[in-house]
């Protein structure tokens, strides 16, 4: 898959949808009674990365103040949704012992996981940084992580939703009619190809939690260093 591309025609697609005011609202971020909860293994970018994409997030906020901004605490790669967020799912259906020995058997041999956070792209209800991995090693993991989890009798939801290929971090969300979407647009184009860094990740996590991986809703469940 080429990811530039890939990034590209996603965002030529959704800046016209949003420009022509056919996006999409996330109208459950803010419902208290949401239940969607799932298990994921994710990493996190560097803090140094994460204070520039929120002095990007300062700008949009501007003009936008009214829609759905991630906090540091909340900023993540997805590497795999183990267990895709459904309503009603608890920690309690699982043994998460069965989960951590599975990976931590597939992380053995892992090589460094180095991503670049360059450019935005764009969904048609969110605005994303778009990450580039620096080899192959994301890919492999995530391969291994199907074929364990497929061959094994744990409860799992592998690429359910769809198949994950790229490393993007969702940073802000569409949570009510835009104010001013060409004013929007305009500042997305001016960080469209924006260097925020890159950074070799320390450690993965396996977390449980909810659809917006808000920290105050997740359960940490265990840290694997990956140097």
């Amino acid at each position: 898959m080429n990811l530039a591309e890939h990034y590209n025609q996603l965002y030529k697609t959704s800046s016209e949808i949003i420009l022509k005011g056919n996006y999409s609202l996330d109208s459950q971020i803010n419902d208290p009674s949401d239940s969607r909860f799932g298990i994921t293994l994710l990493l996190r970018p560097s803090e140094k990365i994460k204070s520039n994409i929120q002095l990007f997030l300062k700008d949009l906020k501007a003009v936008e103040p009214n829609q759905y901004y991630y906090p540091n605490s909340d900023i993540h790669i997805t590497v795999m949704s183990i267990i895709s967020c459904y309503q009603g799912f608890s920690l309690d259906k699982i043994n998460v012992e069965d989960y951590i020995e599975i990976i931590q058997k597939i992380l053995e041999d892992l090589g460094e996981i180095k991503i670049e956070f360059r450019g935005i792209t764009a969904s048609n209800s969110a605005i994303m940084i778009q990450g580039f991995p620096s080899d192959e090693t994301l890919n492999n993991l995530r391969n291994k992580l199907r074929e364990n989890f497929r061959n094994s009798i744990l409860e799992q939801s592998i690429d359910s939703r769809y198949s994950i290929a790229t490393a993007h971090s969702t940073v802000m969300r569409f949570t009510e009619k835009l104010q001013n979407p060409e004013k929007l647009i305009e500042i997305v184009e001016q960080f469209r190809d924006y260097n925020f860094g890159d950074f070799t990740a320390d450690k993965l996590e396996l977390v449980f939690n909810d659809w917006y991986q808000r920290e105050e809703n997740t359960i940490h469940l265990e840290d694997f260093l990956t140097n």
